[in-house]
């Protein structure tokens, strides 16, 4: 399979935060879908976490726990994350805290994963910063993320983002008709030497 083959859909969690004593939890998912040219959201939906929402992680995403109250469990959306992930790749940036929040399914099966985040600080390791937003506006994207509610630290508009990212990375570096395994293991040498000088 070619990286131009690769069945993609985009996954992002915005969480509770941590706090003393307490583990982070996912507050918010969503899965975004690559489709012939097109992005859809195919997942987004609040979760309702066992505690409250950490003042820090509040000021960052703007979800309280007053829109938490009725909102499913993670695990109650098994089935919709199931069909919104199963037989394709996932992208995420910093994948790390996805694949940590996607363990409340165990034995899910879902990937391979692609992280938008290695990506980036391989192809351009020269930038300040390479957090989502940072790299989207230093590469000039800012006009193709936006869409209606679009907000920073929204799950659905990062997942949308994330595959704004990808398939800008693959454009520029000319790579879609390699295989696609190319894209799970980015070289970050470039990087860890421009972090050295």
């Amino acid at each position: 399979m070619t990286i131009a083959e690769i069945p993609l859909a985009a996954l992002d969690f915005e969480s509770a935060g941590t706090a003393p004593g307490l583990t982070d939890e996912p507050i918010q998912i969503a899965v975004a879908h690559w489709n012939s040219g097109s992005i859809d959201i195919a997942l987004d939906s609040h979760l309702r976490p066992s505690r409250p929402v950490a003042w820090a992680a509040q000021r960052v995403h703007g979800i309280g726990d007053e829109e938490l109250r009725n909102a499913p469990r993670l695990l109650d959306l098994w089935p919709q994350v199931k069909a919104a992930l199963s037989g394709r790749w996932i992208a995420a940036h910093g994948a790390s805290t996805e694949k940590r929040f996607l363990r409340a399914f165990p034995l899910h099966g879902f990937g391979p994963w692609i992280d938008t985040l290695a990506l980036a600080r391989a192809l351009h390791p020269q930038l300040p910063s390479h957090s989502l937003g940072d790299t989207i506006s230093s590469l000039g994207l800012l006009e193709k993320t936006a869409r209606p509610g679009f907000r920073w630290h929204d799950a659905a508009s990062d997942a949308f983002a994330t595959l704004v990212l990808l398939h800008h990375l693959v454009a520029e570096s000319g790579i879609a008709n390699e295989p696609a395994e190319l894209l799970a293991r980015p070289n970050l040498g470039a990087y860890f030497k421009s972090r050295r000088k």
